[in-house]
């Protein structure tokens, strides 16, 4: 016997009752965005490597140790894309819908990183992200998070989620703090781990997200951004806080808060849940006014976020389970006796025609009266359509409400409206 062939570990398959779940989710989520007017755009899986070298920053973690690169037949090497945002401004330049002009994305599809797999985080993964090109901000930051907060509204989680915010301000500032960073690392670098070593010559500023909890204890005497933040990103900061309040959403802000890509600035926030267990962020984001000219552009502010399917699913499923009905089949039709199998693949093809919202399944194979009654039980069918050789010969067909054990003889022509009067106007 040939041994079996397993998924590749950290990608998993989504069978379809899980998939049901996880489009009435998108299906939620992809509502809100329609109403804040923002479009889909499509992109690629793949992209050229040095792409997400130059947006994300060839010290992060992403583009040193996650990225799954591969050398295509031509010698170029290309990248399963990281993450959402590189990839949507390289088509927004390639295409010219940046320069000038105010565009509102959204997109949703696998992105993958290589690193260790852990319940809701994979190697590869889901992403639903949301990008916005053309605005300075405050308020249009402020709408973003107004935006997220009603996604977790409509999902019946907002219980659940908590809002972290912080300005990393300009580059200017930023390489004030560095050095501020650095040399208080400096002089704690023998109770530095190995990976805040690394990162204390290469991207210091990293250090702050460290999960080590000695190293965290020690970075509450550690200077923080906000004190060295430019006139301009504070006054933004300080208006952004403000709208967030009047608009009645609780946040914190969080001065060791900075993001792993390097293509951030001033505004960034973090959704957060310790509902599955440890903390996890379940939506970051933040604005990014320089990548899209260090990427071969004009100049254009510009800020996003992206959600973590995979911890919202796990999310909404822990705590709204009942957020989503099964799905179940809405006809069933059965067909018993020689020669009858035919009628009832025309007459369901012909319903689908009239009633093109309802789910309709047609038993194949044969079996019993009994034995097809049961499979209708198993799908969830609420009504049965049965089709015997007496009745196909008279143009009849027996209707039961599985709902409430009613059934009845109707002819033919009058099914479509027996339907609708028992489903409603479909």
């Amino acid at each position: 016997m040939a041994k079996k062939i397993q998924a590749i570990r950290g990608m998993n398959d989504y069978l379809p009752e899980e998939t049901a779940f996880w489009q009435s989710v998108e299906k939620m989520l992809k509502g809100v965005l329609a109403n804040y007017g923002y479009s889909e755009i499509r992109l690629p899986l793949v992209e050229h490597t040095k792409l997400f070298q130059r947006a994300i920053g060839e010290v992060t973690d992403v583009v040193e140790k996650e990225m799954s690169n591969f050398t295509d037949r031509n010698g170029d090497s290309l990248t399963l894309r990281p993450e959402g945002t590189a990839g949507c401004v390289r088509a927004g330049i390639e295409h010219g819908l940046l320069y000038n002009q105010e565009q509102r994305f959204w997109y949703i599809g696998p992105m993958f990183r290589y690193e260790r797999p852990q319940k809701g985080r994979y190697r590869q993964f889901n992403q639903l992200g949301a990008e916005v090109f053309g605005q300075q901000g405050p308020d249009v930051d402020a709408e973003l998070i107004l935006l997220t907060a009603r996604c977790w509204r409509v999902l019946g989680i907002s219980e659940h989620l908590s809002l972290e915010l912080n300005s990393i301000g300009s580059i200017e500032a930023r390489t004030c703090y560095r050095k501020a960073l650095v040399n208080f690392l400096v002089k704690h670098e023998e109770s530095l781990d190995e990976d805040c070593r690394r990162r204390l010559h290469t991207n210091p500023m990293r250090v702050l997200d460290t999960k080590n909890p000695d190293i965290q204890v020690l970075l509450q005497d550690a200077p923080v951004m906000i004190d060295y933040l430019d006139d301009d990103s504070s006054a933004k900061f300080c208006g952004l806080c403000q709208m967030i309040e009047l608009a009645g959403i609780k946040y914190q802000v969080n001065p060791r808060l900075v993001r792993g890509l390097d293509y951030y600035n001033q505004t960034v926030f973090e959704w957060i849940t310790t509902s599955l267990g440890s903390q996890g962020t379940i939506c970051g984001g933040g604005r990014y006014d320089g990548l899209v000219k260090q990427l071969g552009g004009h100049a254009t502010p510009a800020i996003g976020f992206a959600i973590g399917l995979e911890r919202l699913v796990l999310l909404v499923q822990s705590v709204n389970p009942d957020l989503v009905a099964k799905p179940s089949i809405d006809i069933y039709l059965i067909a018993v006796g020689d020669n009858i199998q035919h009628s009832a693949l025309l007459l369901a093809d012909k319903l689908r025609d009239y009633l093109p919202s309802l789910r309709i399944m047609t038993n194949y194979g044969g079996g019993s009266l009994k034995k097809q009654f049961g499979r209708a039980d198993k799908q969830g069918a609420r009504v049965a359509l049965v089709m015997g050789e007496n009745q196909t010969a008279k143009q009849h067909i027996i209707v039961k409400d599985l709902a409430t054990g009613n059934q009845e003889t109707i002819a033919h022509s009058d099914v479509v409206v027996r339907l609708t009067s028992i489903f409603g106007e479909v």
